[in-house]
């Protein structure tokens, strides 16, 4: 595919996709670091791949306890998140009453029974999603350190009912990395820099950098990231996991500091497809606080475990989308080739090629709809905390930041909010033209088109490549992503583990319309089932680059 040029879109764009670390960061980490790193590999860990019913059944059997397993994932985040020689810096911080949560939980599982699959689970939670008990709600920031929100997030609200136990907040690339054209994946002035499980140099791609990380890592049963654009479905690619970005509207977005109100949306991040759609059903639901979850009338009070099925690739319809998504890393293409094998061989209909049209022209229309509407909702934010704050505008977390800038701002800038400050307000004729540009052609002229064009079940394409080094000078490497169709449409993609390039993961995501989340559970599962690719991480001190035998 011939290499785009560069523009300020593909600088800007990884502000969806990563952040890096505050003063005792690395600059640069050695890529052929000894062999003696290794010596320091975690201990074997009696949880690790547990899946939601695995725990369930372990606590119905008697052989585990909400106390305990609370108890275990809060110890393992102890010993390899915040100590080593390269701490994962996955978990910003743990709640401080978990322990107690997790008790009461047991005591009632006594008494009156399980509430259903999540009661006893320990969850993480990106730190963009509210929460009202002693833990902070900061995007990574240290401006909104102390500004505790007056009301929770609805979805965690709904995690509670369920009987899960919130275990801490998770690190994020800062402000869901939509702050500099140049920032390091997984880095925040609050956490510092997020690294990636499976070699510790590389980038565990953002912003949701630290539910992908911490999940990967078995820091917890499941975690809950958020997306614009990417920022649920990169980081599991790159942790190998399964990441679900569900269409907007499916889960309420209210309590949750956002980018943009026409994209942004929470979804799970698991290792398994089955915990995904045990998350999904808790989490979706009617808010009346979010006005975009009453288009989901007929997709709510689903059961979303219920579509799994290992046959479910037999007769669809897959299409392949080549042009855009296909052709820029080698080893990452084989590994999409290798899947839709699989796929055929399992009764998938390929149809291939299956562009989507117009995709070319919606990155300019969604970067400006990104800067209106982060503004816009930044300081609605603001706003919603009242008197625990003292800033009320993007211009005063600009100042905020200048003044702060030995910790908010010693690796990269804040490009991005000097260009959401010189936006107006969304009544602006450019920002509604921008908006409808970008319904017009992701939705009806783009991916509503080709599925239609070849009444397709779902599109298949790579979610990028392997994760990049970490760098701290220059920013990110961005080579390629196919998350850009679903995020701007506000339609349903899920990624899953396809492989590994040099013991590096890569995902591969099916890409639906709205409303299509059971159709793909479906498909991923059943991908998942034939396959198996996930396998847990090694904290290695870098990628596996030895040459192998014979070469």
């Amino acid at each position: 595919m011939k290499k785009l040029p560069p523009s300020e879109w593909n600088l800007s764009r990884r502000a969806f996709l990563g952040g890096t670390a505050a003063a005792t960061a690395l600059a640069t980490l050695d890529a052929s670091a000894s062999p003696d790193a290794t010596k320091s590999l975690p201990a074997p860990f009696e949880l690790e791949e547990a899946t939601v019913a695995d725990l369930q059944a372990g606590m119905r059997e008697g052989k585990y306890t909400a106390h305990g397993l609370t108890e275990r994932y809060l110890s393992r985040i102890a010993a390899l998140d915040r100590s080593g020689p390269l701490p994962l810096s996955s978990v910003i911080e743990v709640n401080p009453d978990a322990l107690a949560i997790a008790q009461a939980l047991d005591e009632e599982r006594k008494s009156q029974g399980a509430r259903g699959p999540l009661h006893g689970i320990p969850v993480l939670l990106k730190d963009n999603i509210a929460t009202t008990d002693r833990m902070q709600t900061s995007a990574g920031s240290l401006a909104l350190v102390g500004a505790v929100p007056s009301r929770e997030a609805f979805l965690v609200a709904k995690l509670r009912a369920a009987g899960a136990v919130i275990l801490g907040k998770t690190n994020l690339s800062e402000w869901a990395n939509f702050r500099s054209t140049r920032s390091a994946s997984g880095w925040s002035g609050r956490g510092g820099q997020c690294r990636n499980p499976y070699a510790l140099d590389r980038t565990p791609s953002g912003s949701s950098s630290g539910s992908g990380a911490a999940t990967a890592a078995n820091f917890c049963a499941v975690s809950v990231g958020t997306e614009t654009d990417g920022s649920i479905v990169s980081p599991s690619s790159a942790c190998s996991l399964v990441g679900l970005k569900p269409t907007v509207g499916l889960i309420s977005r209210a309590g949750i500091i956002p980018i943009s109100q026409s994209q942004d949306t929470a979804g799970p991040m698991t290792r398994t497809v089955a915990d995904a759609a045990a998350l999904l059903t808790v989490l979706a639901g009617l808010d009346p606080a979010d006005a975009a979850t009453a288009r989901g009338e007929g997709h709510r009070g689903l059961d979303y475990t219920k579509f799994l099925d290992a046959d479910g690739l037999k007769g669809a319809r897959i299409g392949v989308p080549r042009e855009h998504y296909y052709g820029y890393h080698a080893a990452t293409d084989a590994l999409a080739e290798q899947a839709l094998e699989v796929m055929r061989s399992k009764g998938a209909i390929i149809i291939d090629p299956a562009p989507i049209p117009n995709v070319e022209k919606l990155q300019e229309h969604e970067f400006e709809v990104m800067l209106y509407e982060f503004k816009a909702g930044t300081e609605a934010w603001l706003a919603s905390l009242g008197d625990k704050t003292k800033l009320r505008t993007l211009a005063d977390l600009i100042r905020y930041n200048e003044e702060h800038s030995d910790r908010e701002l010693p690796y990269f800038g804040q490009e991005l909010f000097r260009q959401a400050q010189a936006r107006g307000p969304l009544t602006d004729a450019k920002y509604r033209k921008a908006l409808a540009a970008c319904r017009k052609l992701s939705r009806e002229q783009g991916l509503d088109a080709v599925m239609r064009k070849h009444r397709l079940d779902a599109l298949v394409a790579p979610t990028e490549a392997p994760p990049s080094l970490i760098d701290l000078v220059n920013g990110d490497h961005w080579l390629g992503s196919s998350s850009t169709p679903a995020a701007v449409s506000g339609y349903a993609t899920l990624t899953v583990p396809a492989g590994y390039v040099r013991g590096l993961p890569v995902g591969l995501s099916f890409i639906g319309q709205a409303w299509s989340e059971p159709t793909l559970l479906k498909l991923a599962y059943a991908y998942e089932q034939a396959t198996r690719h996930r396998r847990p991480p090694g904290f290695l001190p870098t990628a596996e680059l030895r040459l192998l035998a014979g070469r």
